[in-house]
């Protein structure tokens, strides 16, 4: 019986211990409330982040939002005021920027223009000759520049030279690469083949990678998770679908792709009607928040084009609106409609539809259709349209 007792003791102890180790990796890199201030102005409030091992993270918002000064305190290039960083457990957050084990490409790519493609990627090795020629012929297949270690960064295209600083910051075979804007320099048709290999690339060597960005297709197409940021604040971490279909406030959706913003009322009853016409929302359990029992209140409604219904037919007891095509323009094989509602004609709403899609051959100008906006594609926000 004692023996039996051991080894169900054991066993438990190996699975709590293998718990810990899925939960180490899980957060592998910590960053928990760091506050950073430059005089009066508040850059960074209370940023906490968990980052898997090997996961491509995304910081993504507008210029001056604090992306950049988070990257540079990761990187120990700016002290934060508070807060700190840990890495695999370690605490890293006070070390100097040598002592982190990181690569880090810069926007500028910060090549140096009077060393060759080789003498650059190799700058930051210590081994014998031998060595280091070897560790950069192998980073250079790596990125796809076999044959270019004799030029300089001057003879060399920018997608080239983006990916020369890619194998310098690789070159230590570091666990962290930080990415500080580092496509946009590129011209578009560049810029979206670098982006590409840069995704391919990261997966293979499966090291963990955090970019700046203020593109939001660059972070769509690239990240595993991305975090939106906002005055100095992180407004939603989540996948790049997580974040396009359920933003968590208005200005992740606002700032995330096209949508549709419509004027809507919510009665002391916590139903939604648009133009009087009822409406069914996502987020549901919201509305008891915003409800004012005294009067209606206005709200906004949130809506992706791609998500509004055209339907073939009108059907009684459905959800489907009358509303008049005003517009049609073709986007990237799909019809753009521009649709205003009969029950109000300062209402539009614009409508993404696919050929395959049954309302297709029915978006004709001056034509009235049928439109729906599914429950489960509506989010309600607080306030009136802006």
């Amino acid at each position: 019986m004692k023996f039996e007792n051991h080894n169900v003791f054991k066993k438990a102890q190996e699975n709590m211990n293998l718990n810990e180790a899925m939960a180490d990796e899980n957060r592998w890199l910590r960053i928990h409330s760091i506050n950073k201030k430059f005089d009066s102005f508040t850059a960074l409030n209370d940023i906490n982040l968990q980052i898997k091992k090997g996961e491509f993270l995304c910081l993504l918002g507008p210029s001056g939002c604090g992306k950049t000064t988070l990257l540079r305190i990761i990187a120990g290039l700016e002290a934060q005021d508070s807060g700190g960083v840990i890495m695999s457990g370690r605490e890293i957050g006070n070390l100097p920027p040598a002592k982190r084990n990181y690569g880090i490409v810069f926007q500028s790519y910060a090549l140096f223009p009077n060393l060759t493609v080789s003498a650059n990627v190799g700058y930051a090795l210590k081994s014998n000759r031998v060595e280091k020629a070897k560790r950069v012929s192998e980073l250079l297949d790596m990125v796809d520049l076999n044959g270019t270690e004799h030029r300089y960064p001057a003879q060399l295209s920018g997608g080239q030279q983006q990916r020369v600083a890619l194998a310098r910051a690789l070159a230590t075979s570091p666990s962290l690469l930080l990415l500080d804007e580092p496509l946009s320099a590129l011209d578009a048709k560049v810029r979206e083949k670098v982006r590409q290999e840069l995704r391919h690339l990261q997966k293979k060597l499966g090291v963990t990678t955090i970019m700046v960005t203020h593109d939001q297709d660059e972070a769509m197409e690239i990240a595993d998770t991305i975090a939106v940021m906002s005055n100095g604040r992180v407004e939603q971490v989540g996948t790049p679908e997580q974040i396009y279909r359920e933003p968590a406030s208005r200005f992740v959706a606002e700032f995330v792709g096209s949508a549709n913003w419509l004027s809507a009322q919510l009665s002391s009853d916590g139903k939604i009607s648009l133009a009087g016409l009822p409406q069914k929302v996502m987020n549901e359990k919201a509305l008891s928040s915003m409800v004012n029992v005294e009067s209606t209140t206005e709200v906004t409604l949130f809506c992706r084009p791609e998500n509004v219904q055209i339907e073939a037919h009108w059907q009684a007891n459905s959800q489907a609106m009358m509303a008049e095509v005003e517009r049609v323009e073709f986007h990237s094989g799909q019809r753009r409609a521009c649709l205003s509602l009969c029950a109000n004609r300062a209402i539009r709403i614009l409508a993404d539809v696919g050929p395959n899609d049954a309302g297709y051959p029915l978006l004709e100008v001056g034509r009235r259709v049928p439109v729906t906006l599914p429950a489960h594609s509506v989010r309600v926000f607080h306030g009136a349209e802006k």
